[in-house]
């Protein structure tokens, strides 16, 4: 198998965002400082997400109008809570171009995720010899299932160096 990688965005390609903009967007962000004053920088998101006005909006609509189970209930707010569900997971998939929405599976945060694909995934498909490959860069929530997967396994983890 042949896999190609798109060419990385150099100056003269990439595109250009109005980050103070995107800031704005961000309750948190907008309003908060580290403790020396400056703008929060916040480098945790594939734990704790922080969120935009819109998302923020969207939680509250919900939650005052139609909080209820999914995908169990036959009485109209789990219907309607439901609908949003299905609604929001064609919504994704149609922005990450997913074939298929029932693709896109919702969990609480990343570290979820890769726990979900290393004991799923990876017990079905890695074995003995295999080599995990990761960077010396990776979070604590990314290194540990594989190390686990790998130890279970019999497979190899490699890491590979990172450069300036």
């Amino acid at each position: 198998m042949t896999t190609t990688l798109a060419a990385p965005a150099t100056a003269l390609s990439a595109p250009r965002h109005d980050l103070r903009g995107i800031r704005d967007d961000f309750p948190i962000l907008r309003n908060s400082t580290d403790a020396n004053g400056r703008p929060l920088t916040f480098l945790d998101s594939a734990a704790s997400s922080q969120k935009p006005e819109v998302v923020l909006a969207a939680m509250d609509d919900y939650y005052r109008t139609a909080n209820a189970n999914i995908h169990r209930g036959v009485y109209r707010l789990s219907e309607e809570a439901t609908g949003r569900y299905e609604r929001a997971r064609q919504t994704v998939a149609a922005f990450i171009g997913a074939p298929m929405a029932r693709e896109c599976v919702f969990v609480r945060n990343t570290t979820e995720a890769i726990n979900l694909v290393a004991m799923t995934w990876g017990r079905r498909n890695i074995g003995p010899g295999d080599l995990i490959v990761l960077t010396v860069m990776e979070h604590h929530a990314n290194l540990v299932p594989w190390q686990v997967l790998a130890e279970e396994r019999g497979a190899e983890l490699a890491f590979v160096r990172m450069t300036t």
